[in-house]
Order: C-alpha cells, then structure tokens, then sequence
C-alpha cells in the first residue's frame, strides 16, 4: 500500500490496519519501539519487513535496510 492510498482510506480501517501492521512485525521478531516505526511506514512491505528478524537480522540493522 502507498502512503497515498493509507490517505484515502477512514480513519477506523486506518487505526485496524496500523495495529494489524505492529502486530505482525512484533509477531515476527521486532522489538516493539522498532514495530512501531515500522508500521507507520505504510509504503514498507510488510512481507519483506516480517522476513528479515525471521532470517536472524536484528531489528536496528532491518530498520536501516527499510526505511
């Protein structure tokens, strides 16, 4: 999803799909400050962002490698 498209949408699927986001990423393997971060980055792919702590890379070195 684009940072345009997270725009368009109502602001209750946009809370959903915010925690929806921090969930998996925490659910994956990320600290929960970098979760956050990462899930704010709606133009991050979640399913390249959740494989990378799964793969053994630590959460500071992902942020850097995503954003």
């Amino acid at each position: 999803m684009t940072a345009a498209q997270f725009e368009l949408i109502d602001e209750t699927e946009a809370e959903a799909i915010l925690r929806w986001r921090f969930e998996e990423l925490v659910r994956s393997g990320y600290d929960v400050g970098s979760a956050l971060v990462l899930a704010s980055h709606v133009e991050v792919d979640l399913h390249e962002a959740s494989a990378l702590p799964r793969r053994g890379c630590p959460s500071e070195t992902a942020l850097r490698i995503l954003l």
